[in-house]
């Protein structure tokens, strides 16, 4: 999905928002997966999570900062 830097560059909002739209999407996929389509690209799954993480933790790491 997106690099790390521009995902930094985005408010607590866009991020939080973007995390609700990578969510959807999984959700998608999975239904998919459930029904029995074969999905176009089995590697997609993986690549969601691993960005909805990245967001998750960009923010975790925002509120640790201003916590302190």
């Amino acid at each position: 999905m997106k690099p790390v830097n521009d995902l930094r560059a985005l408010s607590d909002e866009a991020l939080r928002s973007k995390v609700a739209d990578l969510r959807k999407e999984l959700m998608k996929f999975n239904t998919q997966v459930a029904v029995g389509t074969v999905p176009k690209s089995p590697g997609l799954s993986r690549s969601i999570k691993r960005s909805i993480a990245r967001a998750l933790t960009i923010l975790n790491e925002r509120k640790v900062k201003t916590e302190v």
